[in-house]
């Protein structure tokens, strides 16, 4: 099987089609809400794609998370064959279909790089414009980032259309950027921390292409908008893969600009791998997690390095490495108490047992996850796992009322004997 280079100066404008009998997708595997939209679509004359992430998934053997629409219908067009349907995004025009269940079928219009004589004569207005310039099926593709994700399925015929490249690269299990990586890059930064991120999801090689231009883009990450690298963050911890990302990261220069300075530490990533297993184990994943393992290690050697002995300097130090950086990303307070509450939880269990108020801690709402946290970072480092043995089996005996019974009764005392009474004996004869 050939593909078609990526390139779009390219004399070949022919792409590559691959019929129904050649490859794996099956319209059984497709959720049956966008098979409506795709088909309903398709009779009221507009061409209608599965786009994106779904194709690649399908074609990996991989069950897609969710569907991406594409067709040449304009927004209002989609909006007008569907009363569930609400168009959304201001900068870049989308309709959104909604089902029962919260089910959403995202549908995009094709979409085209602008000739430059048709921009604005306002360069403020560039980028808004060039955003919502429609434009073909192929031109469409070769806006797309990775040549993985710029694949279509065809519901008129079944068919797999590669206008990129994407195939060949499925079979190489390659990443690689559709364009000059430089450029795309420079276009938007957040695609640099989203290579790494399918490379780690989806075991693939990255493209050497690729790799060297993260390395010389990577101080443009900083320019991303802070919502967007946040919420990329915490996918990386949803999709169990931040250990093997955020390291690749920190090789490639990219952390320090990602995190504001930030460098994790051999550590760091060891505990985060722990993390990953546990998210992968059907755990859910939370910031304040997240945040705690982010910063353990830097805690530690800052709490030993001021030989810490108070509660209160224990929480001054939290404070003073997790304001900043929830500062900057605009992370609330409360999830910022929650973190600082894990780390100086881990303070306190790192003591050792026995210390004055260990049962009025224990009782604490947030003992149980500061125990966790020090059982993940003993499993990580396998230091202190004695201790986390025993610090796990004294928060079960809490939260057991089982146990707490037991040793209620095993430390109850005897009931004292009823003293006789010192008063005389009353004579009843009187």
């Amino acid at each position: 099987m050939t593909s078609v280079p990526c390139d779009t100066d390219s004399t070949n404008d022919q792409a590559l089609v691959v019929p129904r009998a050649e490859h794996c997708i099956s319209r059984k595997q497709i959720d049956e809400n966008t098979l409506k939209v795709l088909y309903r679509l398709r009779r009221h004359g507009y061409q209608a794609y599965l786009v994106g992430g779904g194709v690649r998934d399908l074609l990996l053997g991989r069950q897609p998370k969710d569907f991406d629409v594409a067709t040449d219908a304009t927004p209002e067009q989609v909006k007008g064959l569907f009363r569930n349907c609400f168009l959304v995004g201001r900068r870049f025009r989308l309709a959104h279909i909604r089902f029962a269940g919260n089910y959403l079928v995202e549908v995009a219009t094709f979409r085209r790089q602008p000739r430059p004589e048709e921009l604005p004569a306002d360069t403020d207005e560039h980028f808004f414009f060039t955003e919502n310039v429609f434009g073909s099926p192929r031109e469409d593709a070769f806006r797309r980032d990775f040549s993985i994700n710029g694949l279509f399925y065809n519901i008129e015929d079944f068919s797999v259309i590669d206008h990129v490249g994407g195939l060949q690269d499925l079979a190489d299990r390659r990443l690689r950027v559709i364009g000059d990586p430089l450029v795309r890059f420079t276009e938007d930064p957040v695609r640099m921390l989203r290579a790494l991120e399918f490379t780690a999801r989806l075991g693939f090689n990255l493209d050497e292409s690729v790799r060297q231009a993260i390395y010389l883009r990577a101080p443009l990450i900083a320019e991303a908008a802070t919502a967007r690298i946040r919420e990329e963050l915490m996918e990386l911890f949803r999709h169990k893969v931040a250990a093997p990302v955020l390291r690749d990261a920190q090789s490639l220069g990219l952390l320090p600009h990602l995190l504001g300075g930030f460098e994790g530490e051999v550590e760091t990533f060891e505990l985060l791998e722990q993390i990953d297993r546990r998210t992968d184990s059907g755990r859910p994943i939370e910031e304040h997690l997240a945040l705690a393992a982010l910063f353990l290690e830097r805690y530690r050697h800052a709490c030993q390095a001021q030989e810490i002995q108070t509660i209160g300097d224990a929480i001054r130090i939290a404070n003073h490495l997790l304001v900043p950086h929830c500062g900057y990303f605009r992370i609330s307070n409360a999830i910022r108490h929650q973190a600082r509450e894990l780390l100086v939880g881990f303070f306190r269990l790192a003591r050792g047992r026995g210390r004055r108020g260990e049962g009025r801690f224990l009782r604490h709402p947030f003992a149980s996850a500061s125990v966790e946290l020090f059982s993940l970072w003993s499993e990580a480092s396998g230091r202190e796992q004695e201790l986390a043995a025993d610090w796990r089996q004294a928060i079960e005996g809490i939260a057991d009322p089982s146990a707490k019974k037991k040793q209620g009764e095993a430390t109850r005392r005897r009931p004292r004997r009823r003293r006789k009474s010192r008063r005389p004996p009353v004579d009843k004869k009187a």
